[in-house]
């Protein structure tokens, strides 16, 4: 099942940078070469950018589709956190560059030639961006891969910036040419807090970080070995986060008089009630210590 929800993923990932680099390139044209609209070559310069952060992610989810090996015993899980950082600080990037055409753009004003062209022009971009950006949400919802929500939650975000550049370029139609660095200025902080929120959780992964979520599995699971009678105290639960999976390790006491075929059974139990109720987790490697040795 995760592996049709990655296959999907990568398929939109592809389709989506595809439309966005050209979104981008005929807004970036027609704003510097013809309406000479900062919102609008900002807004294609924010579109090409998201299609190379769906291009990052694309990549990476081809990589996730590898098999574990030698020299990555755990397989490619964690390409998905590195391609999310990496396209986290491709937006940051272009956020800076927009917030410097934009100041520019308030500092010294100037006439927007033809702006309601432009504004059919980013209408069309954030109907076409909103759409894709929810079809992907909704239909990976239950992927739990951070870069496939990054890719989606991005496009809305660029769907949002292009509706925001509808409304600069009908206030410069009316004469208010300082809306095209407002709307720029806009633009770049979305793009930052989005960007820093992503680098913080794909950091946090690839780091092995044990955050809230990780932390209200481990107790979970606690509490699911503690329950059996022959397990006499669960402690050392690890948790580390790959990709869309979790892996981890935990101890359990057990009498000292336990046989390996009982430890074995015990161990399978356990490990089958913890992925019925967290499917999530891929493997959890259990080992028994000795009541006595404590």
């Amino acid at each position: 099942m995760e592996d049709q929800l990655v296959k999907k993923a990568d398929k939109f990932a592809g389709y989506t940078a595809l439309i966005l680099f050209i979104l981008g390139i005929i807004q970036i044209i027609y704003g510097e070469f013809f309406s000479r609209s900062i919102a609008l070559t900002a807004n294609g310069i924010d579109c090409i950018g998201d299609g190379f952060v769906s291009a990052v992610v694309w990549v990476g989810l081809l990589y996730f589709n590898k098999p574990a090996n030698q020299r990555f015993n755990y397989g490619y899980y964690k390409m998905e956190n590195l391609a999310s950082g990496i396209a986290a600080v491709i937006m940051i990037g272009l956020a800076i560059y927009i917030t410097i055409r934009s100041y520019n753009q308030l500092i010294d004003p100037h006439i927007v030639e033809t702006p309601l062209i432009g504004a059919v022009m980013a209408f069309i971009a954030a109907i076409i961006a909103l759409s894709l950006g929810f079809y992907k949400y909704y239909k990976n919802k239950k992927s739990q891969m951070s870069s496939v929500k990054l890719e989606a939650f991005n496009t809305i975000k660029d769907g949002a910036a292009s509706g925001l550049t509808v409304v600069a370029l009908i206030l410069d139609s009316q004469g208010l040419y300082i809306a095209d660095g407002i709307v720029g200025l806009i633009i770049a902080g979305i793009i930052v807090t989005i960007g820093f929120a992503s680098i913080k959780e794909s950091s946090n992964m690839l780091i092995d970080a044990c955050n809230g979520e990780c932390i209200d599995r481990s107790t979970s699971i606690k509490q699911i070995a503690e329950e059996h009678r022959e397990v006499e105290n669960a402690h050392v639960v690890r948790l580390r986060k790959s990709g869309p999976v979790f892996q981890g390790e935990m101890e359990i006491e057990v009498t000292e008089d336990m046989t390996v075929k009982q430890f074995n059974n015990v161990k399978s139990e356990i490990e089958k009630q913890v992925k019925e109720i967290f499917p999530e987790i891929e493997r959890i490697t259990i080992t028994a210590i000795s009541k006595k040795s404590e």
